[in-house]
């Protein structure tokens, strides 16, 4: 018994997924190229300290980059509550633009390979490190902005709480504080959590 509809077909692979691989091999057959050619011309020696010199450079890069991000996070908390956020920016952030495309740096120095040093000290240039940060920032808010509903840009925009039925309702969680006895059921504890 056959019947009128085609078997299902699998998924058309997505250009990306077909071309981040090949291009990760091309990658790694290039970096092994180089190594080899610079091991000829100057030696497995110098090829054994390049390495372990990138290793030891993307190692402090990347703690340096830790610290500032730390700093930076410890500062932030340490803010007054009330303080305003109008007032210009503090040194500290304006050192910490781009701190993520220094710890990349730093990574990409510590990987094995001359072309991956190469691309890691491009990203410890402060110029080119800021010009990363304000195209990967105008290229996620592009991105959030063409966001379908219900998708995760979405999910940024708006909260929403599910009911068990399955409804969205949309709304606000409102804190009562009240510090008057409970009401006269006798309830004093807390209530335990409503579930599903």
């Amino acid at each position: 018994m056959t019947t009128g509809t085609p078997p299902p077909t699998a998924p058309r692979r997505s250009r990306t997924r077909t071309l981040v691989p090949l291009g990760i091999a091309v990658w790694l057959v290039v970096e092994i190229w180089l190594l080899i050619l610079v091991a000829e011309v100057a030696g497995g020696l110098t090829v054994l300290v390049l390495l372990v010199g990138g290793a030891v450079l993307g190692g402090a890069v990347i703690k340096r980059a830790g610290r500032r991000a730390f700093r930076n996070l410890t500062a932030t908390l340490q803010q007054q509550p009330g303080a305003e956020s109008d007032t210009e920016q503090p040194a500290g952030d304006r050192e910490s633009s781009g701190n993520g495309f220094l710890m990349l740096g730093g990574l990409l120095i510590m990987l094995p390979g001359l072309l991956s040093d190469v691309v890691g000290l491009l990203c410890l240039v402060p110029p080119v490190r800021s010009l990363l940060s304000r195209y990967t920032e105008r290229s996620l808010e592009r991105r959030m902005n063409r966001a379908a509903p219900g998708s995760l840009g979405d999910a940024f925009q708006q909260a929403r709480m599910r009911r068990p039925d399955g409804k969205v309702v949309q709304g606000e969680v409102i804190k009562d504080d009240r510090t008057e006895p409970r009401d006269s059921h006798g309830d004093e504890g807390p209530r335990p959590p409503l579930t599903p």
